[in-house]
């Protein structure tokens, strides 16, 4: 049967930060989902596995095939649908077949039933393109579903796919569970995507104190998890009393040995007892001191073993903490008002087509609709970065848009000098306050936005914009969830919530926004 074992494995960065450190796992033909905070070393291990990265030591033993698909696939020019499959060399020779041009030779490796076969992949996964398409022009999502179509013709003992469901619509992200749902193989799968993680087999959480495993889906890990949280913070509160008890009992009995010393040296003091007696009764006073000093080391290693045991099981990591000042919007403020609007964005190709709309309020509103219907533009619209052709467009109150590349920072400035720049008027301390919610505290504050991840980015917009002293009174946020992860997405979620100011967002994470209180839907049609 197929399997992959990893043992003893470490990977560090090329400046020597530990990313993985001792860790032992084993996975078998099912489907594996792997969580874990930024930076923990999720896609890290991927790499890993497919052998793009080699182990600082440790061994990685894999008994059978596995096929990759990345976040994002790099597209050239001349790359097409086909070159997903590795199959140029093989659709080409059938053309030429097809067409009288082959040899006798070439005609016997023909493989004919390829373009039927291809067809039907790419089927699977909801495109209906020729493979001869360019990549170019399709859509992110579109290309990351023909690039797991292209992962799973070649039907691998194990696919590992590393968040399959970014930038995919609601459609894409039931394409994907259904195609892992019928897949026979071995998935492994980075994600953050819970309606995805639900139909695992089984969860791996990467963490800072290595590997654990779970089986079951998310709700069956989330439950589990719980449990050992609960359970580990218990033990470590007993330990903690515990110690401190002791330490108290230690201090008591020193004291009270103290004081019997010092009647003990004022009574010898006085000259009414013998030298020899005064003698016998120092000596066992030291002794005394000395058992109690051993008797009391004791007590204090074992309860301070119990305790560094206890706090080695909990990770000790910064939590994401939003919390959002009020924007004093009124309730019957309209804060968007779109009537009869057109636009686009090549000529007589509109993308929007005489939409109207109005947001009044701390309304939340989610924009959906399947990849290419319009959503993104329609932000674009409110935020003005797109000009109507036809119609009329006002936002009367403050707004910041959060898009999918966080434009609103400057990648040539630190994260402290673009909150300075956005928020006027702050003070340094309020600024390196306001960062420090989001984990940028000290000197991490400073650091070039251009040179964080994609993570790290989307972390610094959200402290620049939502750690305002007034934040805007409407939020536009598109896709604000794909590059979090769950710990950091569950801390947004709850910060989201709170905010008394509309919301008008992109997402296709359906959890999302439940938890973030969305009041209306509105849903454009499929692509022109």
């Amino acid at each position: 049967m197929p399997a992959i074992t990893v043992s003893d494995l470490h990977w560090f960065t090329p400046d020597g930060r530990a990313v993985l450190s001792g860790l032992d796992l084993q996975f078998q033909p099912e489907r594996t989902g792997i969580i874990g905070r930024n930076g923990v070393g999720k896609s890290t291990l991927l790499r890993l596995l497919t052998g793009e990265l080699a182990p600082a030591s440790g061994h990685i033993f894999i008994d059978g095939s596995v096929a990759m698909l990345r976040q994002t696939v790099q597209v050239r020019a001349d790359e097409h649908v086909v070159d997903l499959f590795a199959a140029r060399a093989a659709l080409g020779l059938l053309r030429r077949a097809e067409a009288g041009e082959a040899t006798i030779d070439e005609i016997a490796d023909a493989d004919w039933t390829l373009e039927a076969r291809l067809d039907e992949a790419l089927a699977d996964v909801g495109l209906l393109v020729p493979v001869d398409t360019p990549l170019a022009e399709l859509s992110g999502g579109q290309r990351t579903r023909a690039a797991l179509a292209g992962a799973m013709f070649a039907a691998p003992d194990f696919l590992l796919l590393d968040e399959p469901t970014n930038n995919l619509d609601g459609e894409g992200r039931r394409a994907v569970r259904d195609l892992l749902a019928r897949w026979r193989g071995g998935a492994i799968v980075v994600s953050h995507d819970r309606e995805l993680l639900e139909e695992m087999h089984a969860i791996v959480e990467l963490t800072g104190l290595g590997a654990a495993r779970y089986g079951g889906g998310w709700s069956a890990y989330r439950a589990r998890k719980d449990v050992e949280q609960a359970a580990a913070e218990a033990e470590l509160a007993g330990a903690e009393k515990e110690l401190g008890r002791v330490r108290r009992q230690a201090q008591i009995a020193t004291e009270k040995q103290d004081r019997r010393d010092s009647r003990g040296r004022a009574k010898a003091a006085r000259g009414d007892m013998p030298k020899i007696l005064v003698g016998g009764l120092k000596r066992r006073a030291e002794e005394t001191r000395a058992a109690g000093s051993r008797i009391a080391e004791r007590q204090r290693r074992g309860a301070e073993e119990q305790f560094s045991g206890a706090r080695a099981r909990i990770e000790i990591f910064d939590p994401l903490s939003v919390g959002l000042a009020s924007t004093g919007l009124p309730a019957s403020r309209t804060v968007v008002r779109l009537d009869h609007v057109t636009t686009g964005y090549v000529t007589d190709r509109p993308v929007i087509r005489d939409l109207s709309l109005t947001i009044a309020g701390p309304e939340r509103v989610a924009i959906t609709g399947p990849n290419g219907s319009g959503k993104s533009t329609l932000l674009a619209l409110v935020a003005g970065t797109l000009l109507p052709w036809k119609g009329h467009v006002r936002v009367p109150v403050g707004f910041a848009l959060f898009d999918q590349r966080v434009g609103l920072l400057d990648p040539a400035l630190s994260i402290a000098n673009n909150f300075l720049a956005r928020n006027p008027g702050t003070t340094n301390n309020q600024c390196r306050a306001a960062l420090a919610r989001f984990r940028f505290r000290a000197d991490a504050a400073d650091r070039i936005v251009g040179k964080l991840s994609g993570g790290q980015m989307l972390r610094a917009g959200l402290a620049c914009v939502l750690g305002a002293p007034v934040p805007p009174q409407l939020l536009i946020l598109d896709e604000p969830a794909n590059h979090l992860d769950i710990d950091s997405l569950t801390a947004v979620e709850t910060g989201l919530a709170a905010y008394d100011g509309a919301l008008l967002v992109v997402s296709h994470d359906t959890a999302f926004l439940e938890a973030i209180g969305i009041t209306r839907e509105i849903v454009l049609g499929d692509p022109q």
